[in-house]
């Protein structure tokens, strides 16, 4: 790690986590300078996020990413959720109009080294030991404060900066803004265990939803199994006979019959739900959990975090670089708070009803959802909607439409270049840079973002001062 700092960058991210790495990756690969700081000395052995949902994947791989996470992880199904006896729905994530149609399983300090080797490869370091004081506006952009890890203070101009530091976050606090939501008496426990009797053919995520409260287990690599349970909040982190105990209580037959033969690590954490109520404030945007908190079930907050900094990066170096208005700047937060709004009702969701005491409610809700797994399209929807895919920014679901997602196959989407899906030929006044590919699925040019989002015709006329408009066959 280099802990030399430079007095100016494009942009200042502060936090190393996997949404500040992934954004700085980014911005690297696109050619701006940005320097990354972190007030820990070192990387921590962070493994609360356990799944990478396809979405996600689809992104790290523009950055190259995806596949040397896929050979360390573990491909799974998707999920069941189960009560003692029985599983109730099983959502398969095979199905999926993605490359990658499966949940892969792997705990985020792996996550993390990954993304700390790509940011290297490409010449980046993390500046550690470097805590923030304090953000001044200047004209353009921001001055930032820090103690550098001998105690000395500094001084960082910065052109934008990005704060992924996290539920307490700095930035976000020096900034005055406000973030609402609550803080339900619950925590979570996780604890990361060796396990004897793991079925070889359950490699999936299995929600437990017992009359004791909400268990999920999930196999990581190394034959390691996740736990995390709902618990009081003045419980301490369990030890190994704890996590046997909350198995047997709590988890499904199946995993009932099997035994914790060894504890790796446990921790406890309280439930926040909570999103700022602005992601950009001037020159400074926010990113990750400095933006939105939530509870751990669906595994749905490392991979929000991460396409936050993809949705961040491309609109960064179109104003930096490509002298595109800052106005572009604006539909971060129009994008993403929303889409963060509507996960915190998803997850609280998920708790509510898994973790429903009364005997009535219990047998009501587990003979619905074993009921409706057998209706047409209940496990195709409800699979795209916790991979992610489902994710989106328009007014309309129709494929292709300005703000829907683009399978990334369809273009071979490895890199953050722009892509136009062309019926035939491309057009003869195409700007240069964009990844050209004829698709018989389009009547009409469509342009796909770096992050893999179809762009509006009046974007792209303001970027490039392309006309989107059906072209003659030649």
């Amino acid at each position: 790690m280099n802990n030399t700092l430079p007095k100016s960058t494009d942009v200042l991210i502060v936090g190393a986590g996997p949404t500040g790495v992934t954004l700085a990756t980014s911005l690297k690969q696109l050619g701006l300078d940005c320097v990354v700081i972190d007030q820990l000395p070192d990387a921590p052995d962070d493994t609360r996020a356990g799944f990478v949902q396809p979405r996600t994947l689809e992104y790290l791989r523009r950055i190259g990413v995806a596949d040397p996470m896929i050979d360390d992880g573990l491909t799974g199904r998707g999920a069941v959720f189960a009560d003692l006896d029985r599983d109730l729905i099983r959502l398969s994530y095979e199905t999926l109009d993605s490359p990658y149609p499966f949940l892969l399983m792997i705990p985020q300090w792996q996550t993390q080294r990954h993304l700390d080797r790509r940011f290297g490869e490409l010449g980046g370091s993390v500046l550690r030991g470097v805590r923030l004081l304090d953000l001044v506006p200047e004209f353009p952009g921001t001055a930032a404060t820090v103690v550098d890890s001998d105690g000395a203070l500094r001084v960082i101009n910065a052109r934008f900066v990005a704060g992924c530091d996290g539920l307490h976050s700095r930035v976000r606090n020096r900034l005055g803004i406000g973030f609402p939501g609550s803080s339900p008496a619950q925590m979570f426990a996780v604890s990361d265990v060796r396990f004897d009797g793991w079925p070889c053919d359950r490699v999936e995520t299995a929600f437990s939803l017992s009359p004791h409260g909400m268990l999920i287990s999930s196999p990581l690599p190394n034959d390691v199994v996740r736990v995390v349970a709902s618990v009081s909040p003045e419980t301490a982190p369990p030890d190994r006979q704890d996590v046997d105990d909350l198995i047997q209580t709590r988890g499904p037959s199946w995993m009932r019959k099997g035994e914790v033969t060894e504890l790796l690590s446990s921790s406890t954490w309280r439930v926040h739900e909570r999103v700022a109520s602005q992601f950009r404030h001037g020159d400074t945007f926010l990113l990750g959990d400095a933006a939105h908190t939530h509870s751990p079930a669906g595994g749905q907050g490392m991979n929000t975090g991460i396409q936050d900094a993809g949705n961040l990066a491309w609109k960064l170096h179109h104003v930096l670089s490509l002298g595109a208005p800052e106005s572009l700047l604006d539909s971060y937060e129009a994008e993403r708070l929303p889409n963060a709004q509507k996960l915190i009702e998803f997850t609280h969701q998920i708790v509510t009803v898994a973790t429903l005491t009364e005997q009535k409610q219990r047998q009501l809700r587990d003979d619905i959802l074993a009921a409706v797994s057998k209706v047409p399209g209940v496990i195709e929807a409800l699979s795209v909607r916790f991979s992610q895919i489902a994710i989106g920014y328009g007014d309309s679901n129709e494929p292709f439409a300005p703000g829907t997602r683009v399978n990334p196959d369809t273009f071979n989407a490895d890199d953050l270049t722009w892509s136009l899906l062309t019926p035939d030929a491309a057009p003869p006044d195409l700007p240069p840079g964009f990844n050209v590919t004829v698709c018989k699925d389009v009547s009409q040019p469509v342009a796909v973002r770096p992050d893999g989002i179809v762009a509006s015709a009046e974007l792209v006329h303001q970027l490039f001062g392309f006309n989107m408009a059906p072209h003659t066959r030649s």
